[in-house]
């Protein structure tokens, strides 16, 4: 795809939960009504970027807020604003190591008001213990609980064994760059910068 950027990145193990069964419930928690937007690895390549000219737009999904059940999180909530979709898992070690550098990022966001980073935590089966993972790591950012990583759906093919993923979404919610790899907040900040400037 002419315009496509890849950039080099360091490889880092891709965690997945194996043997988890999914019960009923849990399979309703999110809904993904797809999108447009495909997702392909060059080379296998663990962070690609796309020229604003290239990108295509994801259709909305919506998930159970991590904090309040009886609250539904929909990307549409985030009209107009940059996105950092990231999934995640407290079981995850990397997970947890770049936590701190997802809550300086919706910081970041927040302090110039032009978006925030929205967490899909996947593969935790009991709620609670995301929540207190959250509570204590001084967590801020919208958390949409979805343990079969449903929404990955509307991600365009994104792949679901591959935690933490982060999309980063420009204002009219078009995948900009992913990192199917940990993220650091110099790196996704680059690319904020990047799309705050574009009309």
């Amino acid at each position: 795809m002419r315009g496509l950027k890849i950039g080099a990145a360091v490889v880092v193990a891709a965690l997945a939960l194996a043997g988890c069964s999914q019960s009923e419930e849990n399979s309703q928690n999110a809904v993904a009504s797809g999108g447009t937007f495909q997702f392909i690895s060059p080379g296998g390549q663990t962070t690609i970027r796309y020229d604003e000219a290239d990108r295509k737009p994801l259709k909305d999904f919506s998930g159970e807020d991590l904090r309040d059940e009886s609250t539904t999180i929909r990307l549409s909530d985030f009209k107009d604003q940059i996105v950092v979709l990231n999934s995640w898992g407290q079981w995850c070690a990397p997970c947890r190591s770049e936590s701190d550098d997802l809550q300086a990022i919706h910081s970041e966001l927040q302090k110039r008001d032009i978006g925030t980073v929205l967490g899909i935590n996947v593969k935790d089966f009991n709620p609670e213990i995301s929540r207190d993972f959250m509570a204590d790591n001084g967590l801020e950012y919208p958390s949409i609980y979805d343990p079969p990583f449903k929404t990955a759906a509307a991600l365009g093919g994104v792949p679901t064994s591959v935690v933490p993923t982060t999309v980063v979404l420009d204002k009219q919610h078009r995948p900009a760059a992913v990192f199917l790899t940990e993220i650091t907040e110099d790196k996704v900040l680059e690319v904020v910068d990047e799309l705050e400037k574009e009309q």
